[in-house]
């Protein structure tokens, strides 16, 4: 499906002290008729081409909680994109909703990867000149209902570097045909997670077996869904909690595994 772009830049925030150099902006863009708003950051005072990461956030909607990982992936040298995957930066603070939402596109897994490739396009057609992107080094990564997302891009056969996956569900109703995944995969999933359970998990390492991926996967003993967050808690939903040591444990797993596939 393809990527229009309807507007490059809508806002830019400033700095707020004159040495600092993440610069953060939003970016409209569309698949196919929905508009989407997504979210660029990157270091500014990092010299010449970078790679980049698309950012897939949670079932709430692009939050202050992927725009806060984006800056951290600026910080670390890359060129950070989060997708807007529910169209007009719809957000929800509601889990009855969230469930509505993530439901209007994880079921269908064509029309769930053509909207995380539209994020995915947008990235690697403004990247280069706004970020100082190098479109041949692209990644991607995300959170639970976003976990999944990037997990069906690197299924679909998309051409990148890498994805990774947060305490995203594994399961997939369009299982990865042999030979057809490029990028290397790292899943990061709690031990102790009620809705991506062993035989869950089980079944995504026979699938990546078959296809014949580049794959890892990490299970933090103690952790349940969601276990990034550090508002995790606040719903107070039953198998959703943060976990300090599997979040750290799981971001440094997601630096060495970038420093693995950006390293050509």
């Amino acid at each position: 499906m393809k990527t229009l772009l309807a507007a490059v830049l809508v806002s830019l925030f400033a700095p707020l002290a004159a040495h600092a150099a993440i610069v953060t902006m939003n970016i409209d863009y569309k698949d196919g008729d929905v508009k989407c708003k997504g979210y660029l950051a990157y270091d500014d005072q990092v010299p010449g081409p970078r790679p980049g990461v698309l950012v897939i956030p949670e079932w709430w909607g692009l939050t202050d909680y992927t725009r806060d990982r984006a800056k951290q992936l600026a910080g670390l040298g890359y060129v950070a994109f989060v997708a807007d995957m529910y169209g007009e930066g719809k957000t929800t603070d509601d889990p009855k909703e969230a469930g509505k939402l993530a439901g209007e596109l994880k079921p269908d897994p064509a029309k769930f990867r053509a909207r995380a490739k539209a994020a995915l396009d947008t990235l690697r057609a403004v990247g280069p000149t706004t970020g100082g992107l190098d479109p041949t080094k692209v990644a991607a990564i995300g959170y639970c209902f976003g976990g999944s997302a990037v997990l069906e891009l690197a299924r679909s056969g998309e051409n990148l570097a890498g994805v990774v996956s947060f305490h995203g569900d594994l399961s997939t109703t369009a299982p990865a045909k042999p030979g057809e995944v490029k990028a290397k995969v790292l899943v990061c999933t709690g031990a102790d997670d009620a809705f991506v359970k062993p035989q869950t998990v089980e079944a995504f390492d026979k699938e990546m077996k078959a296809a014949g991926a580049d794959y890892q996967i990490n299970s933090y003993g103690g952790a349940v869904h969601a276990f990034t967050n550090p508002d995790a808690d606040r719903h107070k939903i039953p198998n959703i909690a943060y976990n300090e040591k599997a979040d750290k444990r799981s971001w440094e797993a997601m630096k060495a595994f970038f420093a693995e596939v950006f390293k050509k």
